[in-house]
């Protein structure tokens, strides 16, 4: 008998963001992601992700900060969404801070390279 489908959470820490995945497919990640070996952070995210099986996907992304590294893991998360024919609908919540034209490019990027993904790009001023 296999185990059903749990919500994954974590919390942030200084190089790493919040993840809050439910299996209802609201999706979260707030923080900065800057590790050294991001396999060891975004493996295990991409292998829920495999699992997640909802007709609807949101996807909220506010990171204040990410290397070349976690962009790359980033996205291989919406490819392996994106590739999910279960998921009908897919949304991506595409957080950014004034003035901070290089997170709003990386979301860009993304949008570019993903044809299901519906990309919002929400601005807000720093606290």
């Amino acid at each position: 008998m296999t185990e059903p489908m749990q919500n994954l959470y974590l919390d942030a820490t200084s190089i790493t963001p919040s993840v809050n995945f439910e299996t209802t497919g609201n999706l979260s990640m707030k923080g900065r992601s800057f590790i050294y070996d991001v396999n060891l952070f975004y493996q295990p995210l991409i292998d829920w992700i495999h699992l997640l099986n909802p007709t609807r996907v949101n996807f909220n992304i506010e990171i204040d900060y990410l290397n070349s590294a976690s962009s790359k893991k980033i996205l291989e998360i919406l490819k392996n969404i994106e590739a999910n024919n279960n998921i009908t609908e897919f949304n991506v919540y595409w957080h950014f801070e004034t003035d901070d034209e290089d997170i709003l490019e990386i979301g860009q990027i993304f949008e570019e390279r993903l044809t299901k993904a519906k990309f919002f790009f929400i601005e807000f001023a720093e606290m």
